[in-house]
């Protein structure tokens, strides 16, 4: 590692290593409820809408009490409108409302609830993931990916999960743009951040000015 990239690291991290599922207030463990709500956060996630609102949706949904996807069906379909409504996610909220029930239907129905009867094993298993996550309603490949880069550290097996778009952002800052190679610079291993770092950065991130 040279000076230059241990410094550009640290910038990195300083300024956008902070997970979303974290921003969300998710405390993300090898659990069904927080695995639920990560899978929500990516749905929110998967529309046409900023991150922070997407975050501030997600966050709102566990304030209401629907962190499991059952309790999610005991809501009202307004309750949900209400909810998102008052997130600002208003674009988008009546159709969400009624994607959340499917959403937990689907993982009551084929998962039994828990996704982590989804976990990969090994590496090699990412992609059948992310096929099985596009099953999910309104979860696409940029969805389920999203739930890739944010639950790598929880499912240590996917690690690291930093696709092409994040290299590519790494390559332009100066990192490595091979995900191992990448990986290695992360003072902790724990590469969650770092994805959330680069994919702040794709979108412009203060701090990482030249030095």
């Amino acid at each position: 590692m040279s000076t230059r990239e241990r410094d550009v690291m640290r910038r990195l991290l300083d300024a956008g290593g902070t997970t979303y599922a974290e921003e969300a207030g998710i405390r993300l463990r090898d659990k069904p409820s927080p695995l639920y709500r990560l899978l929500v956060l990516a749905m929110l996630s998967s529309t046409r809408i900023s991150a922070d609102i997407a975050v501030a949706a997600a966050r709102e949904l566990s304030s209401a009490g629907w962190r499991t996807p059952q309790r999610l069906l005991d809501s009202t379909w307004q309750q949900r409108v209400d909810a998102l409504g008052r997130a600002h996610y208003r674009r988008y909220d009546e159709s969400t409302a009624t994607k959340l029930e499917e959403q937990a239907q689907w993982l009551l129905e084929n998962h039994r609830g828990d996704l982590r009867r989804l976990r990969p094993t090994s590496h090699d298993g990412a992609d059948a993931l992310i096929d099985a996550l596009t099953e999910s309603p309104r979860i696409g490949p940029v969805g389920a990916r999203i739930f890739c880069r944010e639950v790598q550290d929880v499912w240590p097996a996917l690690s690291p999960f930093l696709d092409g778009p994040l290299l590519e952002k790494a390559r332009d800052l100066g990192l490595p743009g091979d995900p191992d190679e990448l990986a290695s610079l992360v003072p902790d291993g724990r590469c969650a951040p770092l994805a959330a770092a680069l994919t702040r950065a794709r979108h412009g991130l203060p701090g990482l000015e030249e030095r």
